[in-house]
């Protein structure tokens, strides 16, 4: 019984490893997605003549850690007007070039996707770390909490 106990917690411990690394990794993907699409806005931003949407774009970019959510919350706020408006005049004054535009559009969807498998990721994660033998044993202690990453919806 006890070897079956014990063959038990070094599976949860494997998966628990493999369920960290796994949010890990969608948060490195997330990350570079965030910058592609920051950079992406401040590139827009020229041909627009959109000060706002630069200084959204270059606050995301060089946002801390602890105040990247709200950055990049911003940067969604200032991005939804200028794709629609896009729609509405397309190269048009005021419009951004088609080809800005598909850059744009394409970028705040990989977020969205991103954004999505990371924050699904992270919820298994924690699911795992709230079982009884995992905190019991802590397996979990070597690795830190992981957290949702929680922004307004990116597509517009």
């Amino acid at each position: 019984m006890l070897v079956l106990v014990a063959v038990y917690a070094l599976w949860v411990a494997g998966r628990l490893d493999r369920s960290h690394a796994r949010a890990a990794a969608a948060q490195a993907a997330l990350d570079a997605h965030l910058v592609r699409r920051a950079a992406a806005a401040a590139e827009a931003a020229e041909p627009l003549g959109d000060s706002q949407l630069r200084w959204a774009a270059r606050v995301a970019l060089e946002a801390d850690p602890d105040e990247r959510e709200a950055a990049e919350n911003d940067l969604t706020r200032v991005l939804r007007p200028v794709l629609t408006a896009s729609h509405e005049l397309p190269g048009g004054p005021g419009g951004a070039p088609p080809a800005v535009r598909a850059d744009l559009a394409r970028a705040s969807r990989r977020v969205a996707l991103a954004r999505q498998v990371h924050n699904d990721l992270v919820r298994d994660a924690l699911s795992l770390r709230r079982r009884r033998l995992v905190r019991v044993l802590r397996l979990a202690s070597k690795h830190p909490v992981p957290r949702y990453f929680d922004i307004d919806d990116p597509q517009a």
